[in-house]
């Protein structure tokens, strides 16, 4: 099974390509380049050093958030076009279950977060599940401090392992105070996701949960500027007439 995975959630996105669980190759986005310019040829450097052609890949396993509305956008409708080109079958993943995926093996609860800006991270919670995770409430967009009192909640008095890119966000934190007189620490995880993303889609099309072109959508977590704006969310919008 030859799975091309996608994750353009941030500047630090990347593409990889898996045979199985081998990684064939990993490319990273290291420049500033938008990926309207930079993702079809990375995919075609990519496979070109895989060794395999796009009519080789089974399915894709895209991430579909949350991150940043153009990068999850360009990710998903290019993904989108394969799939009503080349007839195949798309995963769509959560770029915070991957990480989530990464976490050491040790406590029964998983946090991970990433930076969403504006003094804010994206935050998931998750359970072990045997070898999986089972996502807890929503995937949020929240200030760090209030991310770290909703694990603790989720977890109910229990040990957290705790997992991200960047650690940075919450350890300064006085919520997080708590949990480090615990013992809990913050595991730093590459930011390169695509291989991890991969794998997850891999055990997805093995358990038959795949989706189709039209039925792939982002999730963003956070509403667009445009759209807070428009439903006049923030004291800068528009005075009505």
């Amino acid at each position: 099974m030859i799975v091309l995975a996608i994750d353009t959630c941030d500047s630090r996105g990347s593409v990889a390509a898996l045979r199985d669980e081998a990684i064939l190759t990993v490319v990273a986005h290291e420049s500033k380049e938008d990926y309207s310019s930079w993702l079809l040829p990375a995919v075609q450097k990519c496979l070109k050093v895989g060794g395999v052609r796009m009519e080789d890949v089974d399915a894709y396993a895209a991430a579909s958030g949350p991150g940043s509305f153009t990068g999850v956008r360009v990710g998903l409708t290019t993904v989108k076009a394969w799939a009503e080109v080349y007839g195949k079958r798309i995963v769509a993943v959560s770029r915070l279950e991957a990480m989530a995926a990464e976490a050491s093996e040790g406590n029964g609860w998983v946090a991970a977060f990433a930076n969403a800006q504006r003094d804010q991270v994206f935050g998931a919670v998750y359970q072990r599940e045997g070898t999986g995770l089972a996502r807890l409430g929503d995937e949020m967009v929240v200030a760090p401090g209030k991310f770290v009192e909703a694990a603790a909640e989720f977890a109910n008095g229990e040990a957290i392992s705790w997992v991200s890119a960047d650690v940075e966000c919450i350890v300064s934190e006085a919520a997080w105070e708590a949990r480090e007189s615990r013992g809990e620490t913050v595991q730093r995880v590459s930011s390169v996701r695509a291989p991890m993303i991969g794998r997850l889609g891999l055990a997805a099309l093995a358990e038959g949960r795949i989706t189709d072109a039209l039925s792939l959508d982002a999730n963003y977590v956070r509403r667009s500027d445009a759209e807070i704006f428009w439903k006049g969310g923030t004291k800068s919008a528009a005075p009505s007439k």
